[in-house]
């Protein structure tokens, strides 16, 4: 599904109300948190003792999980049912957004599910980091989508009475 988006490309980026803003302002950090997942997947992937990396892989999924859930709330409970309300959400944009959320949350999911079993051959180890790089994958992807081209949509989408209360909503997901 990650095509379906492409028949909105090359829409200008202009000012984002406040709602719209928050939102993208919220995915500098998950970036950061995501580069340091994807690196150490990396180091996993190249390690003979694997041990500690994979310890220190669980920790920073739960942390980046955590940071996650709320953003993913934002999205998919305010934001994404304001803009179906205009163009669906069965399929089109939406849908595509909604289908990344639930396929990198599956695979942290199954990550975090996986690991808690303690895995016990370097090669179990390997193919549940490879789980996070699938997340990795599909959240570096998504954003930009998000920035480039579901929030200039929204923006010029929504009404300005809608677009306060995206701003009101949001503020009251922690």
């Amino acid at each position: 599904m990650s095509g379906c988006m492409s028949a909105f490309g090359g829409m200008p980026s202009g000012e984002l109300s406040e709602g719209l803003k928050q939102l993208k302002s919220e995915h500098p950090p998950l970036l950061a948190q995501l580069e340091e997942l994807y690196s150490l997947t990396q180091k996993i992937d190249q390690e003979i003792v694997l041990e500690e990396s994979f310890n220190e892989l669980i920790k920073k999924v739960k942390e980046f999980k955590a940071a996650l859930d709320p953003h993913s709330e934002r999205e998919e409970g305010v934001l994404f049912p304001m803009m179906g309300v205009y163009i669906g959400t069965t399929s089109g944009p939406i849908a595509v957004m909604e289908y990344e959320h639930d396929q990198a949350k599956a695979n942290i999911v199954a990550f975090l599910e996986k690991s808690a079993d303690v895995p016990s051959s370097p090669g179990e180890i390997k193919s549940l980091a490879e789980l996070i790089q699938n997340a990795y994958f599909i959240l570096t992807d998504h954003f930009a989508k998000e920035e480039n081209v579901l929030f200039p949509m929204a923006e010029r989408m929504l009404t300005d009475e809608e677009k306060l209360e995206l701003y009101r909503k949001i503020q009251e997901i922690k």
